[in-house]
């Protein structure tokens, strides 16, 4: 195939084919590229943020929460959808608050995260912070979650070992560590 082929697809005609709580689904008819016609379904997703909180011991405050699509309690940082037209920043530390209590005098930018770009334009902001000081935890009223702190170190091991699933939470934790072990040695 030529390397300088335009790979743009042109939307012809879209129909939203459901409308829930969280998730709009769409089916558009789109002009490939080489002139022919196909389909494209595709979620709408408003956004969302996660932050990995890292205490001054180098631990970070994990959250762990029964995801039903799984059945089962995944391992996951504070992370959770934008409240339109909050920013991916503020939604960040708003749900470090919500689910762990947790504030935070320093955040950094570790850039976005496409989850599932084939069938969803969902955006996730991804965070680092530090200085933390605690409160109280308040959670959505569906909301159950039980946090914990545990070594950043460990839990780099145990995402390379296939133990920590979400992939939020594997390119976060990854992002932060990379970023803390370039500014020691910068």
């Amino acid at each position: 195939m030529n390397e300088n082929m335009d790979l743009t697809e042109k939307k012809l005609s879209s129909e939203q084919v459901f409308s829930g709580v969280l998730l709009h689904v769409f089916s558009d008819e789109v002009r490939l590229p080489d002139g022919s016609t196909g389909v494209r379904e595709y979620i709408r997703h408003q956004g969302a943020a996660c932050v990995v909180p890292v205490t001054e011991a180098g631990e970070v405050i994990m959250v762990r929460q029964f995801r039903y699509p799984f059945g089962r309690v995944l391992l996951e940082v504070p992370a959770g959808k934008l409240d339109p037209p909050e920013e991916m920043r503020d939604a960040a530390l708003r749900e470090l608050r919500e689910e762990t209590g947790a504030e935070a005098s320093e955040v950094i930018d570790l850039g976005t995260y496409y989850p599932t770009c084939a069938y969803s334009d969902e955006v996730i902001g991804m965070f680092l912070a530090r200085g933390l000081s605690f409160g109280d935890t308040h959670p959505d009223a569906d909301e159950f979650i039980n946090w914990e702190k545990i070594p950043l170190k460990t839990l780099i091991r145990e995402v390379m070992a296939g133990n920590i699933p979400d992939g939020k939470t594997q390119t976060a934790l990854l992002k932060a560590y990379y970023y803390l072990q370039n500014e020691k040695n910068a």
